[in-house]
């Protein structure tokens, strides 16, 4: 594996309507991990609910998994709470990403954070410019990726939704959706 200093660190956003913009990420989590580098996941939505990628990772000594989120905030009852939430992980993101102990960041679902109001993308796009170490990859997931992140972004992806399960009345599957 290269030596940090000789490494392009890049940003990746996994974006749109379609599944798969977290489970892609994770497929980068596993496959960093595999290549016996420092791993840090910042779920901001999920809370307490256990999902199958979290159990493998606590089967790695190289990924640090933190689901700080208060649930599902588009069902929300209290939305000063969920922007207090997601302003307290958007700081710990920052220690987490000025600490320079991680090869790999993961900001899962702050994309919602910000298309919500509650973290400006201006904001995100700025800190990653400005103090993510060069060599340190980020990845941002979430429906509605503010356009300054796009536009720092080095690879953007959007999954588009052609058919889903849920629309044919078949609930979460575990070891598929979680």
């Amino acid at each position: 594996m290269k030596a940090r200093e000789k490494r392009y660190g890049e940003v990746l956003v996994h974006t749109g309507e379609g599944k798969g913009k977290s489970s892609s990420a994770f497929g980068v989590v596993f496959r960093a991990a595999g290549w016996g580098m420092k791993v840090c996941v910042i779920q901001y939505i999920k809370g307490k609910w256990k999902t199958g990628e979290q159990e493998a990772a606590s089967r790695f000594d190289n990924i640090e998994w933190h689901s700080l989120g208060d649930g599902f905030t588009w069902d929300t009852q209290n939305p000063e709470q969920d922007l207090r939430t997601s302003r307290e992980i958007w700081a710990f993101s920052q220690e987490k990403i000025r600490s320079q102990a991680y090869d790999l960041v993961v900001l899962d679902e702050i994309n919602y954070c910000c298309g919500y109001g509650w973290i400006s993308g201006e904001e995100v796009a700025a800190f990653l410019q400005l103090e993510r170490p060069e060599w340190m990859h980020v990845i941002l997931t979430g429906r509605n990726a503010p356009e300054e992140v796009i536009a720092i972004a080095d690879t953007v992806t959007e999954m588009r939704p052609i058919k889903h399960a849920f629309d044919a009345g078949i609930i979460a599957q575990q070891g598929v959706e979680f």
